[in-house]
């Protein structure tokens, strides 16, 4: 039961998000319920496997998912990965209790609690996770759901630039920390979390070393602000209070500094480690903690804190000292706590009193005594302030810093970036407090009457204001023995002695500590005017990192995008397409070339004439398209369309019938496509510079060239392959075991959806994506009337009058539409069955999903054509984004429950079921899957023909009000 529930911690965040979007959206109350019930039950979970962990065990689940590439889905759970899902879940529930009263009704709140609860999700992942392939993913999902939950408020600008700041940063992190997996997985072989921490020497010797630990740190220093890419982490304070709780303090920031206390054992205890940890943390600490001072934003200011405590945790990983990992984990859990309730308080006072600026905020202890006392005392803890958590952690940092660990530089001014940093944080925390709370009211009231907030909406800041003071009183009590299961987990037997007690005597961290907080107090009396007077950090006005990334961002994305697309783009299909095709020209021919091509003996190279005959129909067919595209676009369609008839009686000549099959209906449907798009082509431009067409005739040879040389190497590889025979073939494997093992006798079918399901699933969900996508792009497309030829324009509008003037005498659908419409109309109950038909039989026989998808969608695509789009939306709900969906869905669930059962993801299982009055017949699980890609190829290609459906409808009135304007322009001048 252990194993599958460390399933259910990842899994139920997601499930819990999806069902979040199925509730009432006139309410919050459903969704709020779900979201604590669901991170409730993740914490309650997580704490039942206390005892496996405790005492150094560890609870695994392994699932095969790409065994073959050595890639497992692997979750682990030991001390270490245990108290942060704890922190995680349980801050999170806090969280959401919080919100409850934060998040306006007016607000999507079931969207909030969808992104929420799938970063939960996504971060659970990234700590459970026991393959270094599977925390890869899961960090990935972090990023993607923080940007979403960053601009949760899209309408504001800053929360846009904010998200995608946040997003570009981490994701190239991301992208390297991917690298850098790769290469530890090779030095290693084995991407499995405990191969890896138990090759530690192996790695550190390795050539490979500094290049894994460059790109690792570059993930991890990317996701924990650490500089120089600490800008987006006050950028991101646009994101609502509740978010910011979460993110800054107990998930998305400490992902980089978990991952480095987790693969410390791996990488640590280098000069290269020291070096670039160190001084990476130090600048952050002292950085941070500088530009914290100067923030008239309150959230502002505790994002910047939040950067020097990060720094502060990775200068303590650097050191390469057991103790000083002990002190970098304990100021990870005692951070989460102050820093959550300090947010969440901001967020109280923004809520109350309608404003964050620490300018316009002074005396609220008056209004608000309860959340000022909590407030007070949670900066203080962030402050070092003894009989408070952060004085522990911090008194071990000073006793770590103090120490000698390598013969560096940065090894000895770290004792006094240790104290500068900590007095500086003593500034900030003192100016928080008296900026806020102490002092007179302001002159000029405040935007709202400041008032206490509602008893649970303060529980949150009461809970972990509540477990500052304990753990600073008595944290052998309360923290001590998760502290040590987690810090035994990470370093085994090397786990060193320590002590969590309040009073050590009176030592050298203790002096520090004193002359910390006494130069902080001392620095805020003599600067604190200046302080609330100051608009910018004096010294880094000029070098902001937010600044350089905006430089850097428009220099990539304008300015060098603009000469990228004045040397290749273009707005005409055909230049385009040539680059494509000479690009894949020259991908084929540099293999071909490098190793050569040889043909085999076994093919019969005696020629069928009639065989010939219907490639030459193909091949004429193929250049009177390209010669009508000049005159006549409709013409050129119609040969194009003979072209893939000949391509698919080819297919069927080569004994391939489901290539045939699936042809003919994409050759239909993209067909009708093509067609509705005609009408937006630009006009065709006149040779006014080449009147004798010289230079028209030389770019038509060019391009029977390029289309001479693609067929002709793709016949010369086709050749090569049929005439000749291994024994070692992989047709052979897929043969015998198509059905032994796939239950099914179309061995395409079986390839598709069972062999290699995997790839199928992915190129389904790209197929949802582009749909998506072309459905967005089209949607902000509007057509240019002057774009369209003159004849077509009047055909156009000549149409449109007829429709509208049948549709105003109130004549119905079948009263002016032709006898082909009706004949259309017909033949859609005949397509179903005969999708069904295709859908059903496609294990065993020629079909399939999306054969039986395509051809679904082409019943719709005749309605469209018979009716229009008004009169087939009124009558039929499509609803193509819930096909996507539910096809993608469905295909996904397949393959999970497969691993349920401890078999590799999308494993298929075949039996024969008896049926009441039929008798036996095959089953295969795969079918389900099947399914998921039909109802996914349905909804992609109808919500591309909606979209196309209702661009030409605007194309329609665009000509007619065009048409109209010119009218009214002779009408004047007449």
């Amino acid at each position: 039961m252990e194993l599958y529930t460390l399933l259910v911690i990842i899994a139920l965040p997601f499930v819990a998000g999806l069902a979040s979007i199925l509730l009432p959206s006139d309410s919050r109350t459903p969704a709020t319920w779900l979201a604590g019930a669901t991170t409730a039950a993740c914490l309650a979970l997580t704490l039942s496997l206390y005892p496996s962990v405790h005492g150094g065990g560890i609870v695994r689940h392994r699932l095969e998912w790409v065994p073959s590439l050595g890639l497992e889905f692997t979750l682990r759970m030991d001390g270490f990965a245990w108290i942060f899902a704890s922190l995680i879940s349980g801050i999170g529930f806090l969280v959401v209790l919080y919100a409850r009263y934060y998040i306006s009704p007016e607000d999507p709140v079931r969207r909030f609690y969808f992104f929420f609860l799938a970063f939960t999700g996504s971060m659970l992942g990234v700590v459970l996770s026991g393959n270094l392939i599977l925390l890869v993913v899961f960090w990935e999902l972090t990023s993607i759901f923080s940007f979403l939950l960053i601009g949760y408020w899209h309408h504001s600008q800053a929360a846009r630039d904010g998200a995608r700041m946040a997003l570009t940063i981490t994701a190239i992190g991301g992208l390297a920390l991917l690298a850098g997996v790769l290469v530890v997985g090779h030095i290693v072989g084995s991407y499995d979390l405990d191969a890896v921490l138990a090759a530690g020497d192996r790695v550190r010797r390795h050539d490979l070393y500094v290049p894994a630990l460059l790109l690792i740190l570059l993930g991890t220093f990317t996701k924990s602000a650490q500089f120089p890419f600490h800008f987006w982490l006050p950028n991101a304070m646009a994101a609502p209070t509740p978010i910011s709780a979460f993110l800054h303090s107990a998930t998305m920031v400490k992902a980089g500094v978990f991952l480095m206390a987790r693969l410390w054992p791996v990488l640590s205890g280098t000069p290269e480690w020291f070096v670039i940890v160190g001084l990476a943390g130090m600048i952050s600490l002292v950085l941070g903690a500088y530009l914290a001072m100067f923030q008239q934003d309150l959230k502002g200011l505790l994002a910047y804190s939040t950067i020097s405590h990060l720094g502060l945790i990775a200068l303590l990983l650097s050191l390469g000292s057991p103790l000083g990992l002990v002190a970098a984990i304990f100021h990870m859990l005692n951070h989460a706590t102050f820093k959550a309730s300090l947010f969440m308080a901001a967020g109280i006072i923004d809520h109350e009193a309608g404003t964050r600026d620490l300018r316009r905020l002074s005396g609220l202890f008056r209004y608000m005594p309860v959340t000022g006392t909590l407030a007070m005392v949670a900066s203080a803890a962030m402050a070092g302030v003894p009989l408070l958590n952060g004085f522990l952690s911090k008194e071990m940092f000073f006793a770590e810093a103090v120490e000698t660990h390598a013969d560096s530089w940065v090894d000895t001014i770290a004792p006094y970036a240790a104290v500068l940093g900590s007095a500086l944080a003593v500034t900030y925390s003192i100016r928080l407090i008296h900026s806020i709370f102490l002092g007179a009211p302001p002159p000029e009231s405040f935007p709202r009457a400041p008032h206490e907030p509602p008893f649970w909406m303060r529980f949150p800041v009461l809970f972990l204001v509540l477990a500052c003071l304990l753990v600073g009183i008595i944290p052998g009590l309360t923290i001590g023995p998760f502290l040590h299961t987690a810090v035994s987990s990470v370093l085994g037997d090397a786990t060193p002695e320590y002590s969590l007690v309040v009073w050590h005597g009176f030592t050298l961290p203790l002096a520090m500590s004193a002359v910390a907080l006494t130069a902080g107090a001392l620095l805020y009396l003599a600067a604190g005017d200046y302080l609330e007077r100051a608009e910018k950090p004096p010294l880094f006005g000029r070098f902001e990192g937010q600044r350089i990334f905006e430089r850097v961002t428009v220099a990539i994305s304008w300015r060098w995008a603009r000469l990228v697309e004045d040397v290749f783009g273009t707005r005409r299909l055909q230049p385009q397409m040539r680059l494509l095709v000479t690009a894949a020209i020259a991908a084929g021919a540099i293999p071909l070339l490098a190793s050569g091509l040889s043909f085999g003996t076994s093919g019969n190279a005696t020629l069928d004439v009639a065989f010939a005959g219907l490639w030459a129909v193909g091949m004429v067919c193929a250049v009177g398209a390209a010669q009508q595209a000049k005159f006549h676009r409709l013409a050129a369609l119609a040969l194009l369309g003979s072209t893939g008839l000949v391509t698919c009686v080819t297919f069927v000549w080569l004994s391939a019938p489901d290539l045939a099959v699936t042809q003919l209906v994409v050759e239909i449907v993209t067909t009708v496509l093509i067609l509705l798009g005609l009408r937006w082509l630009p006009k065709r431009s006149k040779a006014l510079l080449d009147p004798s067409g010289i230079f028209d005739r030389m770019r038509r040879l060019r391009d029977l060239a390029l289309a001479v040389l693609a067929g002709a190497g793709m016949t010369a590889i086709s050749y090569a392959i049929m005439t000749r025979t291994r024994p070692d073939s992989i047709a052979g494997f897929f043969v015998e075991r198509a059905y032994s093992e796939g239950g099914g006798r179309n061995v395409v079918n079986v390839i598709l959806v069972d062999f290699r399901g995997f790839d199928t699933l992915g190129e389904i969900t790209v197929l949802g994506v582009v749909a998506l996508t072309v459905f967005a792009l089209l949607r902000r497309f509007r057509p240019a009337p002057d774009s369209i030829e003159r004849p077509e324009q009047q055909r156009i509008q000549r149409s449109y009058d007829e429709a509208e003037a049948n549709r105003e005498a109130g004549a119905t659908a079948a009263e002016y539409l032709y006898v082909p419409s009706v004949i259309m109309q017909w033949m859609f109950p005949v397509i179903i069955v005969l999708a069904a038909y295709l859908l059903l039989r496609g294990h065993d026989a020629p079909g399939g999903g999306f054969v039986a998808g395509v051809a679904m969608a082409a019943g719709f695509i005749l309605q469209y054509m018979a009716a229009g789009t008004a009169w087939v939306e009124e009558r039929l709900r499509i609803l193509p984004v819930v096909w996507i969906g539910v096809g993608l869905l469905m295909a996904a669930l397949t393959g999970i429950a497969s691993t349920l059962f401890g078999d590799a993801y999308l494993t298929s299982y075949f039996r024969y079921v008896e049926l009441p009055l039929i008798g036996k017949v095959p089953f295969a699980s795969a079918t389900l899957f099947d399914l998921g890609v039909f109802g996914l190829v349905v909804g992609a290609t109808v919500l591309m023909l909606i979209a196309i459906a209702h661009q030409s409808t605007r194309r329609l009135r665009a000509a007619r009000l065009e048409e109209e304007r010119e009218q009214e322009e002779r009408q004047q001048w007449s």
